[in-house]
């Protein structure tokens, strides 16, 4: 079963590196390109510090169902 993430739509959003993130959560930069590819899942701890980081819910972040394509940027842009 694989997990889906939204990790790379809220950096981007956010003008975030890996690195910026990796060192916000603890972790190797390239644990959070592993993330995004879906290489790796992510400790209970490790999805809950990444929520935290961007002040969503882990399920805002993180699904076993493919996301719907949704950004978390400011809204009535582009409008």
């Amino acid at each position: 079963m694989s997990l889906h993430n939204r990790i790379a739509v809220l950096r981007a959003e956010r003008s975030m590196s890996r690195r910026q993130l990796a060192e916000a959560v603890g972790v190797n930069p390239q644990t959070i390109g592993y993330l995004e590819r879906g290489d790796y899942k992510p400790s209970l701890e490790l999805a809950l510090k990444i929520a935290r980081h961007f002040g969503v819910a882990v399920e805002m972040i993180f699904s076993l169902d493919r996301f719907a394509i949704m950004t978390f940027g400011r809204t009535g842009e582009g409008e």
